[in-house]
């Protein structure tokens, strides 16, 4: 939990795959654990062929079946179903944005917002913009995206530095 505290969270991510990688694990861990996932992460890579939208989006209901048998993985049906769906449209997007990133970041006006929370219990579980995300998201068929599971989504990819800002990776971030 540490390194990905210190060497992942909350920074800006503009890639696709790491992109639908980080709102597939954010949606599985509804309900559940983040460490239950993060130990997962590698089972997850695997069986998601690397969280590449366009293999995972040819995915079958045999590979979905297959899916809901692997230990590697949170072998719940709807969330590895949404999984395939939400790769999908992601390719939806990537045809009509040209990126996901693209669309994404649109909803922060581009760059990175700097909150200045002072302490954990002052982060919120969402706010406006998640719940816009999310309603946009759900308008074009996504699943496991509500505003809570977004604003997770969005803290973790870096579209809002939700680091205290005592804490070194504010500054890190804030800087960049």
């Amino acid at each position: 939990m540490h390194a990905y505290h210190d060497e992942e969270w909350g920074v800006p991510s503009r890639d696709d795959r790491h992109l639908f990688e980080m709102l597939t694990l954010e949606g599985a861990q509804a309900g559940l654990s983040w460490s239950t996932i993060l130990g997962k992460r590698a089972g997850y890579r695997l069986a998601f062929a690397g969280f590449d939208p366009a293999e995972v989006a040819r995915f079958t209901t045999a590979d979905v079946e297959r899916l809901l048998t692997d230990p590697g993985i949170v072998r719940n049906r709807l969330k590895v179903e949404s999984t395939v769906e939400n790769a999908r449209r992601v390719l939806e997007v990537q045809s009509e944005r040209g990126s996901f990133a693209g669309y994404l970041w649109g909803f922060a006006g581009g760059q990175p917002i700097a909150n200045d929370f002072r302490s954990l219990s002052e982060i919120p579980a969402a706010t406006p913009l998640s719940t816009a995300l999310s309603k946009d998201l759900k308008r074009r068929g996504f699943r496991f995206v509500g505003p809570t599971i977004c604003y997770a989504f969005l803290q973790a990819v870096g579209v809002v530095n939700d680091h205290t800002v005592d804490c070194f990776r504010y500054a890190e971030l804030t800087r960049a």
